[in-house]
């Protein structure tokens, strides 16, 4: 797989690549080809130097044995990060580093799947960086978001289309899907908006009063 770089200056997302399952090299390809900065986490490293990616940052507690130093020359020029604190995954501490460096937008893939655990996690934990970063997990089959209070975008009909809450989630409402929502509440665990779809092509409204609500723009 060939390196990145067409775009410039970060207009575009940036990209990380953590460690679940792998997409396909399509998508890979395709998200690659336009970021400007590719952020790998360590536990990743090898499996993405087996495609030939160049990385921009090598980031992670580097626990476990893990040399970094090897990559410098492999990966020249390589910046390398070490984040030790053990009260943040490595996929937070790769969206703080984002954040200091005022990016305003990140794709992530390989953070779903393998794990349920951190699945669970990598994409709950969006939520918590609602103010500071504009955060989209990609996988083969879902692409997946935090919507804002008020969200509209152009869809053809019958696309898949599941709303998550994060917890609580009040007052949502909803045009052209083909299960409405009226001043609905969802809720983890008891009610949530999973495998609805697009009534008919056109704009998509969905808004909500309270609450962390996720999209998850499905392609199965």
């Amino acid at each position: 797989m060939s390196s990145h770089h067409i775009v410039r200056d970060d207009q575009e997302p940036a990209l990380i690549i953590a460690n679940g399952a792998a997409c396909q090299p399509e998508l890979l390809g395709q998200l690659l080809e336009w970021s400007p900065l590719v952020v790998v986490l360590d536990s990743a490293m090898e499996r993405v130097m087996e495609l030939d990616i160049k990385v921009d940052v090598l980031l992670g507690d580097f626990d476990r044995d893990f040399n970094p130093k090897k990559y410098q020359t492999e990966q020249f020029p390589i910046e390398i990060i070490h984040t030790p604190d053990q009260n943040k995954t490595d996929l937070e501490k790769a969206f703080d580093y984002l954040i200091k460096r005022n990016i305003p937008a990140v794709n992530v893939v390989w953070a779903t799947g393998r794990r349920a655990d951190h699945t669970i996690t990598n994409i709950t934990n969006i939520s918590r960086y609602r103010d500071a970063l504009k955060i989209v997990i990609l996988d083969d089959h879902s692409k997946v978001f935090l919507l804002p209070k008020k969200f509209e975008k152009w869809y053809p009909a019958n696309t898949p289309i599941s709303l998550i809450p994060i917890g609580h989630v009040t007052g949502i409402h909803s045009s052209n899907l083909f299960y409405p929502l009226q001043d609905d509440t969802l809720t983890i665990g008891y009610r949530t908006g999973s495998s609805n779809h697009v009534a008919q092509d056109g704009i998509v409204t969905i808004e909500h009063e309270e609450g962390d609500l996720l999209m998850m723009e499905c392609f199965d």
